[in-house]
């Protein structure tokens, strides 16, 4: 245990040093928040992959395929879809936005389309919801703690903090940009070294079928084999719950509005959806041999830490272990960017301290970084799992957000009042379903699915209102 627990401290130091480096490259609130608008393909590639790839495409996808099989593969490939329509479609308009107007967050884009206080109202669930995302990363983090070292969750929790708290504070998306690359090296060559040991450790694909199904009721086997297993209405309510999500984040909005030009976009956000629908096999497959080794774990999201540790030797699990612990910082430190960039410029600034200086805009967004941090941290204490965290932050953005941003970006019919309205119903009928349906919505909807379907309907109502009231 104590080799593990120095291989990850020697890696979070490497981290933290590589963010203090980056530091004195950070003059303004431009370098902090959108790093001089300079990164190239590579560079966008690299943070936007580090950023999807974290603690629910790892851990808790791993915990998922333990429990369910092969149908566990929609959730990231579901993310890969939104992030391909980032990059061709939503990515470049709002990059436009951002450059004409200078733009530092998606609540900026907000403000100019609609008002700011439809940004305010968005910012403020974004920072709610945000929280519980860090949350639910640095619980990720814990696990892979108390797995390889006997590290209390809680203890793992406030180890996560630091690390990633540290070195994003230093130098915002630059040094989270420089740091990402090392730690892509590392989830993609830990990942993919570790697949190959756990199947030989199961005899092969033919031997993990075998045992897979000895370990599983005779009627289950199907469905745990099955891309459908999980139930259509899951893979349905990923696809509403997902998609959406990866391409109106505003922490990844942030790191487009990073770009040098439309091309890198492009390129660096396509580049990254391949990566994501190939990534989701590993995760998948990881957790396949993790229930055919360990049927009885307690917990689903011991899963992977189980494998990595106990399927391969030393040399490669340490890798592999490091791969995870690089996955859940890398989107901790995306989800804190997020955090900083929203409180910071989307609320602070423009409720509260509307002329505030270039320098003390930088030192506030630092400030919030350490706060945003310690919060995150209470909130993980306190809520039960990863899945968990995800879901709630997922669920206020793509129900909020999704319907509003589309028919912004390439509409100019709906106004304030239109966009306010449509997601405010979204989130009533969401959480009324939520809480008093059991999470079930209309035909094989979810709640969250529902609620972005009567948000759509709404804008179309009173878009076709409008018209008619014109004409």
């Amino acid at each position: 245990m104590k080799g593990y627990l120095i291989f990850i401290i020697i890696y979070a130091i490497i981290l933290i040093l590589a963010g203090f480096f980056v530091k004195k490259y950070v003059k303004g609130a431009a370098d902090f928040f959108v790093a001089g608008r300079k990164l190239n393909s590579k560079l966008l590639c690299t943070t936007l992959i580090a950023a999807n790839i974290g603690a629910g495409s790892t851990v808790g996808i791993t915990g998922i395929a333990y429990k369910y099989g092969v149908s566990s593969y929609w959730w990231i490939f579901m993310s890969a879809i939104g992030t391909a329509v980032l990059a061709f479609l939503v990515g470049p308009k709002i990059w436009e936005k951002s450059m004409k107007y200078n733009l530092y967050t998606l609540g900026d884009y907000l403000d100019i389309r609609y008002s700011k206080y439809f940004k305010g109202a968005i910012s403020i669930m974004m920072t709610i919801g945000t929280l519980a995302l860090f949350a639910g990363q640095l619980m990720g983090i814990a696990w892979i703690l108390d797995v390889t070292s006997g590290i209390d969750k809680n203890i793992g929790i406030l180890i996560g903090a630091v690390v990633v708290v540290l070195y994003f504070s230093s130098g915002g998306l630059l040094s989270s940009a420089i740091v990402n690359v090392l730690e892509l090296v590392i989830i993609i060559l830990g990942f993919i070294i570790a697949v190959p040991y756990c199947i030989k450790s199961v005899n092969g694909f033919s031997g993990l079928h075998t045992a897979i199904l000895n370990n599983l009721p005779a009627n289950e086997g199907v469905n745990y084999f099955s891309l459908k297993g999980i139930g259509i209405s899951t893979i349905v309510g990923w696809f509403l719950m997902l998609t959406p999500s990866f391409f109106i984040s505003p922490g990844l909005i942030g790191k487009v509005y990073g770009a040098k030009d439309m091309k890198t976009i492009k390129k660096g956000a396509g580049i990254c959806a391949v990566v994501q629908g190939l990534f989701a096999f590993l995760p998948t497959i990881l957790g396949m041999c993790a229930f055919a080794v360990f049927p009885n774990l307690n917990q689903q999201e011991l899963a992977l830490p189980m494998v990595m540790k106990n399927l391969m030797p030393f040399s490669v699990s340490a890798l592999a272990l490091a791969a995870i612990f690089a996955a859940e910082v890398s989107t901790a430190d995306a989800v804190l960017y997020m955090l900083t960039t929203t409180f910071t410029e989307d609320i602070y600034k423009t409720f509260i301290n509307p002329k505030i200086e270039d320098k003390k805009l930088l030192k506030a967004g630092r400030i919030v970084t350490i706060v945003g941090g310690i919060l995150g941290v209470a909130m993980a204490f306190i809520l039960p799992n990863i899945i968990t965290a995800l879901s709630i932050f997922y669920t206020l953005m793509s129900v909020s957000l999704t319907v509003p941003l589309l028919f912004g970006l390439f509409s100019e019919k709906p106004n304030t009042k239109i966009a306010f309205t449509s997601s405010i119903i979204g989130i009533i009928v969401t959480l009324y379903l939520q809480f008093q349906n059991n999470d079930k919505g209309i035909w094989i909807l979810n709640a969250q699915s529902t609620g972005i379907l009567c948000s759509l309907i709404v804008m179309i109502i009173f878009l076709a209102l409008k018209k008619e009231i014109r004409t």
